[in-house]
């Protein structure tokens, strides 16, 4: 299978996946951002398909086709999101079924969205932790294919919760990415 990481941040969870040697065929990036110093690093391709609208004008299919047709040209079997920014709309699900994975600092199906560490908190849960799961057109919502628990701290805040939930995800993901390429299929 040809893995293509989707990402748009600091690159952590890229330089997790590219030391444990996963077979990384390209990197995405939607935004100039410290990814694309990570790829070049581990030297790997990293192509950046920029997304210039952030408002409310945003063409999020017109985006989405953008980014397909450049997964394709690269013959990607399957997309692991990693701090991915832009939702994707209805085509990539369409053109890569069952083989776009993400990741979320939380036990889905609890704590969905952008802020499921804050969630979580707010809620006064004792464990959250991180979960690996099919993307699907619903955020959050996809199948589950690995969970790890992270116990909440008493003097836990937002970001040293999301510190330790990013260790245990990095690890997590990274596994759960080798287990899909040995098999040869997500499920």
């Amino acid at each position: 299978m040809r893995l293509a990481v989707l990402a748009s941040g600091s690159g952590t969870l890229l330089d997790a996946m590219a030391e444990a040697d996963l077979p990384i065929d390209l990197v995405m990036v939607d935004r100039k951002c410290a990814v694309q110093d990570v790829a070049r690093r581990h030297g790997i391709e990293c192509e950046l398909v920029e997304r210039t609208d952030f408002g409310d004008t945003f063409d999020r299919d017109a985006f989405t086709k953008q980014v397909v047709e450049a997964l394709e040209s690269h013959s990607i079997d399957l997309v692991a999101m990693a701090g991915w920014g832009t939702i994707l709309g209805p085509a990539a699900f369409e053109a890569l079924p069952g083989r776009i994975i993400n990741t979320h600092p939380a036990l889905l199906p609890s704590f969905k969205g952008w802020h499921g560490v804050r969630d979580a908190l707010e809620a006064g849960v004792k464990v959250t932790g991180c979960t690996v799961h099919v993307a699907t057109e619903a955020v959050d919502d996809g199948p589950i294919l690995a969970q790890e628990p992270v116990r909440v701290l008493p003097d836990d805040d937002e970001a040293s919760l999301h510190e330790r939930i990013k260790e245990v995800e990095r690890r997590l993901y990274t596994d759960t990415i080798a287990e899909i390429l040995q098999r040869g299929s997500v499920t």
